[in-house]
């Protein structure tokens, strides 16, 4: 939801400044309903989703204003669906790239940077060993 409200978002205006709203008058504006934590994580990253459910309307709004600039890449002041693709994959890989690394720090029970056969057994299989 929230990746359809940023398409929406720019659509028809100028490269936005400070006092102007980024969505239409009329748009269909963004509700955060259940489930929408999925959204936020898919486009902001786990940390960072977690890191706007403390924030105000405004501020949330402003944050979102400046990681829309940062995903326009050809900084025209529009969204392609290329571009949001894009930010969304950047995301996601920095997301995997994270998990990999914890996962493998509860892996490598011993700390040499490796996970032997045994490590990896005990790891997963643990108590049922």
């Amino acid at each position: 939801r929230l990746a359809l409200a940023l398409l929406v978002l720019p659509a028809g205006l100028g490269k936005p400044t400070a006092r102007q709203e980024r969505a239409r008058p009329g748009a269909a504006q963004h509700e955060d309903r259940p489930g929408f934590q999925y959204d936020h994580e898919a486009f902001l990253g786990k940390e960072e989703a977690r890191s706007f459910d403390q924030l105000s309307p405004e501020e949330s709004r402003e944050r979102l204003g400046k990681i829309v600039d940062r995903i326009d890449d050809n900084k025209d002041g529009y969204l392609t669906t290329e571009e949001l693709k894009n930010w969304i994959k950047r995301v996601q890989k920095r997301y995997i790239y994270e998990n990999v690394a914890k996962v493998w720090k509860d892996y490598d029970l011993n700390k040499d940077n490796k996970i032997a056969w045994e490590e990896y057994k005990q790891a997963t299989y643990g108590y049922y060993l």
